[in-house]
């Protein structure tokens, strides 16, 4: 039986608005489906002489714009800049266009209300405050970096192109809370790196990954892998990558960020004389696994013997200099030949190997030699937290698994394809990338992502006769 008709009969309606309505409630169907695999295209790459990080696109408001956005696991929050925003940036030095969310422009939007029960359960997690006058839930918060930024939150739809089994439903969509930020401080008010905003995969209920997750509109694990050469991008994918490879280590209980239990670090498979109790987790402590931060931070208990145990190893073959305050290595062959394996210890057993490429930068010429500089920098001794960034991630999968509490890596040439898992139960399993999905039978799922220098998509799906689940 037809549903009652949304608008009178007698009545003409714009075909944005019938469109918004029908996304509306494509969303709410979408509800109905657990397991969904949703794909982002990724660019940039962590080398910080070129971008410095990774960002994707997301699609939101009605009728939908395409805002550039940070991947960033290390916040909870999807911001974009707002229309009223009086301090953003205009243009952008990575030669992208700034885009500007206009709530007003919107046909789905809705505003958050300070008495909404969503603005009570982000207050509770200090991520929201209210603004008496206008009675919008808003918010004003701060990264590492001391930049930061503030706004309201807003519930509009944000677009994504879903697999649910052998079906590929493309331009689906879900509403999702957002920022929408009038102001931003720091480092985000500079145009020479500018996005339209950041997209946190944090571990808190407002992350896009709990919201969609929560309404089993994806599964409850999101994974990437950052491709760390040449023009950088990779994949971004709402589901869990599979590989034989992957070690897992548990997350540590109750923390706002992907804290590990980092038990010990050793070089040339060396033991490195560290006191265990620099890495235990407190208020302002921890080893954090987090895409937002282009290098690498290591506590000051574990970076002084990190160096000395690297130079030591390099004396006869590479000359140590300090260069803008960092140590550096003047270097006359490849690094892969003289710098030793170095191995990150987490519980469970779960060691992460790092060639010379993942704790190094190149920072150009002295005198014909190569400069290779730590991308490892001293923690500051007031926060006491190791960050793994994107100089260690890249090159690799990693999957963060919300529904298990764990984090998984392998070492991956990211320019291949992935396969990522359709259910949590079976073995069938979807690839991202470059990429042919197949189970126990016949039957594939060609979806083909061309990795270029702004990411061009390109979808191809061939269906075999028959189901793919049996």
């Amino acid at each position: 039986m037809p549903g009652p008709r949304a608008f009178p009969v007698d009545e003409k309606v714009e075909l944005d608005v019938i469109k918004a309505r029908d996304r509306a409630r494509h969303a709410r169907i979408l509800q109905s489906f657990s397991g969904g695999i949703v794909d982002f295209q990724v660019v940039g790459s962590f080398d910080p002489y070129v971008v410095g990080l990774y960002f994707t696109k997301v699609r939101l408001g009605s009728p939908p714009r395409d805002f550039n956005v940070q991947i960033d696991t290390g916040s909870d929050v999807l911001w974009v800049a707002c229309s009223s925003c009086t301090d953003c940036p205009q243009n952008s030095g990575l030669g992208i266009p700034l885009n500007f969310f206009d709530p007003a422009a919107s046909s789905t939007v809705s505003s958050i209300s300070c008495s909404d029960n969503i603005c009570a359960s982000i207050v509770q997690t200090a991520s929201a405050e209210c603004f008496g006058e206008s009675n919008q839930c808003g918010y004003s918060f701060q990264y590492a970096d001391q930049s930061g930024t503030a706004g309201f939150y807003v519930s509009d739809l944000l677009y994504f192109d879903s697999i649910l089994g052998t079906s590929l439903i493309a331009n689906s969509s879900a509403p999702i809370v957002f920022g929408c930020s009038t102001s931003l401080f720091g480092d985000l008010t500079k145009s020479t790196k500018a996005l339209d905003g950041i997209f946190g995969f944090g571990r808190q209920d407002l992350s896009v990954i709990s919201q969609l997750s929560s309404r089993k509109i994806t599964p409850k694990v999101f994974s990437h892998c950052l491709k760390g050469d040449g023009n950088g991008g990779g994949i971004f994918v709402l589901g869990e990558i599979l590989d034989p490879r992957i070690v897992y280590t548990p997350l540590v209980p109750s923390q706002s960020h992907y804290n590990l239990y980092l038990q010990s670090i050793a070089v040339n498979g060396q033991l490195l004389p560290i006191d265990p109790t620099v890495f235990t987790t407190s208020v302002n402590q921890g080893t954090i696994v987090d895409s937002g931060t282009t290098l690498a931070y290591l506590v000051e208990g574990a970076y002084d013997p990190f160096i000395a145990s690297i130079t030591a190893a390099v004396s006869t073959s590479a000359a140590s200099t300090i260069s803008n305050g960092n140590q550096c290595y003047l270097v006359s062959t490849s690094v892969a030949e003289i710098f030793p394996p170095v191995a990150f210890n987490f519980a469970g057993g779960a060691s992460m190997f790092l060639r010379p490429i993942d704790y190094l930068v190149h920072s150009g010429f002295v005198d014909g030699a190569a400069m290779w500089c730590m991308g490892f920098l001293k923690a500051p001794k007031n926060q006491g937290t190791t960050i793994l960034g994107d100089l260690v991630l890249k090159d690799k999968i990693i999957v963060y698994d919300l529904a298990h509490q764990r984090l998984g890596w392998a070492d991956y040439d990211c320019s291949l394809s992935v396969n990522v898992s359709l259910t949590s139960s079976k073995d069938e399993y979807m690839n991202a990338g470059q990429l042919s999905v197949s189970s126990s039978s016949s039957n594939s799922i060609l979806f083909r992502v061309m990795h270029e220098r702004h990411i061009a998509i390109e979808l191809y799906i061939f269906l075999a006769v028959g189901s793919l689940f049996l």
